[in-house]
């Protein structure tokens, strides 16, 4: 029964909102799974400048994801019930744990831990909590049915890391902090003297430009890796729950679903959890490198 029930609940996630509609859907409508992806401005536009700060699911799922991060802080780190450790005393430990012993001292120098853990550790949780809403139906898709003549929003599945806009803010904190805490325990040029590798002189203008290269890839490799995985698993789950729609045959349901289903569980126990943990990884090997270089 618990399979039958997971099942039917994929199928209800990646349904296209028109499924569920009851006016008729045109008939040159076509069901493009890269279309859950054009952010709609939700209300008026907020434009500071060149930077639109208005309200769309991306940021409607950051908001949801900061709430949920901060009461797993507080439900399962900081309140304590009764006097001896319980279930979920136990379960922030071990997040605790994971953060500290896999995370922080793996990559930080053992001064710079008390400094820099709460930031490696909240962008675990805050990554990890928005790849894993991203899984869960929630009325907060732009697209809206028509139930009893009232206009509701319909379910859907949508990841804010799989906007690269998202993760590129993300990388760039990172990016930022690793440079600013480089600069503050070294000294300026003590911090971009190390960048440069001990070679014959002859070979510095070749180097130089390929370190500060190598700089700004970290930023790429940040950001495109949590995108593209992020998107590559919302992208394969609603294509083939799609196929039942374009190919319009009801029986491609009995392939279609169980694929769809066994990408959706991989993507739930396996693919979350990893990235949220290798961006926080990083971050902090990135950060201590810069604090004590290696050259």
């Amino acid at each position: 029964m618990r399979r039958l029930a997971l099942a039917l609940l994929v199928a209800m996630l990646v349904l296209p909102a028109t499924a569920l509609a009851q006016e008729p859907v045109p008939a040159d409508t076509k069901f493009d799974p890269s279309h859950e992806w054009e952010l709609k401005t939700w209300g008026p536009e907020l434009k500071i400048g060149p930077i639109d700060m208005s309200i769309n699911k991306a940021v409607a799922y950051l908001l949801l994801g900061m709430v949920v991060s901060i009461l797993i802080g507080i439900v399962f780190m900081r309140v304590k019930v009764g006097r001896g450790p319980n279930r979920r005393q136990a379960l922030g430990e071990t997040i605790y744990d994971v953060a500290q012993v896999q995370v922080a001292e793996q990559g930080l120098p053992t001064k710079a831990i008390g400094r820099w853990f709460p930031y490696v550790a909240t962008l675990m949780i805050f990554i990890w909590v928005v790849n894993m809403i991203g899984f869960i139906p929630l009325p907060l898709s732009d697209e809206r049915v028509t139930i009893a003549g009232v206009e509701v929003p319909t379910l859907a599945i949508f990841a804010a890391t799989s906007t690269l806009s998202v993760t590129l803010a993300l990388a760039l904190m990172t990016f930022t902090f690793t440079h600013v805490e480089g600069i503050r325990a070294n000294g300026s040029w003590n911090y971009f003297r190390s960048w440069i590798p001990d070679v014959p002189k002859a070979m510095l203008p070749l180097i130089i430009p390929l370190e500060i290269l190598g700089q700004f890839m970290r930023l790429i490799s940040l950001s495109v890796r949590l995108y593209a995985n992020m998107l590559a698993g919302h992208m394969l789950i609603l294509t083939f729950i799609g196929l039942i729609f374009v190919l319009e045959n009801v029986f491609l349901a009995i392939v279609a679903i169980p694929a769809a289903t066994v990408f959706y569980l991989f993507e739930v126990v396996i693919v979350v959890s990893i990235q949220a943990y290798i961006f926080a990884a990083l971050s902090a090997i990135y950060i201590g490198s810069a604090i004590e270089p290696e050259h």
